[in-house]
């Protein structure tokens, strides 16, 4: 594919709205509920300013880093996402390649189309593997198993999902996995050949990881058996079951409040990341940005703290660094990538984001990622 016809993430945004059929787009875009906490994620975002300074030289940037003793080109990451193998055909190899080739991490969800096998027979290197504690133990105890086959160096546990929130257009949309093919989903799928061929072309057009277990059960679809399997009794000593059975880095997702990043710390794990399920879940609770300076608090320096939600400029990034995250995770942003152009797609979304934060350092008088702080904030 040639020069993808974009210049921000807005940009990218509208050409994933013209390729995809609603459903899809939708679950890329919005939220639960009335979607307060959504649009929360990118107000509060925008409401804060950063400082300008002048008379710095800046000739020289440095945007590298360290996350978890690991060396990342920027403080950005690739969020797991799910379904991302029907935005584009075997989309999670075509983003966890884009990742390698930034030098920036791409972590793979436990909902996604291509499996943990398929990405890793695809990819020349390592990523991480998101993981929800299913009811069903035994699923979880073999996908774990399945993550350190596949040479995972850290495990992402998603906390904030022991019930699904009501996404409304989702509902109205007919989303379903694989697609109900009724007369709504029908006229969509057709009123969109571009991405129907390429998704017809594509390994799987189910969830990857589930399918050899699902010919097991007894559900009428993928999607029902998982949503059967969100586990509402989850708590703490839940943590130590899966520390028992993971030895590389352990990272929970899904924290939003300081209490809760204090229990975390106390339990022993590497990382945190700052999460409301980019609005996806909890309607009306705070933005991760908002959140993020108070866990950094109660984390005092205990494990690393990660950011993600309403990430999609360099700018953001950089506000999240000044507030103390130690480097953010994309979710839309790369999405939007992935849906207008497959890998050049996602490759162009982490060049714009890299530019972008570049020259924000420089023009608030910084030269190297790593010092970034509040400094860089109007007061």
């Amino acid at each position: 594919m040639g020069t993808v016809p974009a210049n921000s993430i807005a940009d990218l945004r509208d050409l994933a709205r013209a390729r995809l059929p609603r459903a899809l787009f939708d679950y890329i875009d919005r939220g639960s509920y009335d979607e307060r906490t959504w649009a929360r994620n990118r107000d509060d975002l925008r409401a804060l300013t950063l400082r300008q300074r002048v008379l710095v030289d800046v000739s020289r940037l440095s945007l590298a880093t360290t996350v978890l003793g690991e060396p990342w080109s920027m403080p950005v990451g690739i969020a797991p996402t799910g379904l991302t193998g029907l935005f584009w055909r075997d989309g999670e190899i075509a983003a966890a390649r884009a990742a390698r080739a930034a030098g920036v991490p791409f972590c793979l969800s436990t909902m996604s189309i291509c499996s943990l096998e398929d990405v890793r027979g695809s990819v020349d290197g390592p990523f991480w593997f998101q993981l929800y504690l299913m009811r069903d133990r035994g699923f979880t105890d073999a996908l774990i198993a399945r993550a350190r086959a596949a040479g995972c160096p850290a495990l992402v546990l998603t906390l904030d999902l022991p019930m699904q929130a009501l996404r409304r257009r989702d509902a109205k949309n007919g989303l379903a996995v694989p697609p109900r093919l009724d007369l709504q989903t029908l006229a969509q799928m057709l009123s969109h050949p571009r991405w129907l061929l390429g998704t017809l072309r594509g390994r799987r057009r189910t969830f990857g990881n589930l399918a050899s277990f699902f010919p097991e059960q007894g559900a009428a679809t993928l999607a029902e058996w998982s949503n059967a399997q969100l586990d509402s009794t989850l708590s703490w000593k839940d943590i130590a079951w899966v520390r028992e059975r993971w030895p590389g880095k352990l990272i929970l997702k899904g924290i939003l409040d300081a209490d809760d990043a204090s229990a975390a710390c106390a339990h022993g794990v590497d990382a945190l990341i700052v999460s409301n399920h980019g609005g996806r879940q909890l309607d009306g609770t705070t933005s991760t940005i908002a959140a993020l300076p108070a866990i950094v608090d109660a984390v005092a320096n205990r494990c690393e703290v990660l950011l993600d939600g309403g990430i999609t400029c360099g700018q953001d990034v950089l506000k999240a660094l000044a507030l103390g995250a130690r480097a953010v995770f994309l979710g839309k942003a790369y999405l939007y990538g992935l849906a207008a152009a497959g890998e050049p797609g996602v490759a162009l979304a982490l060049a714009l984001i890299r530019a972008e934060l570049g020259i924000s350092m420089a023009l608030c008088g910084e030269r190297d990622v790593r010092h970034v702080g509040r400094q860089v904030l109007a007061s």
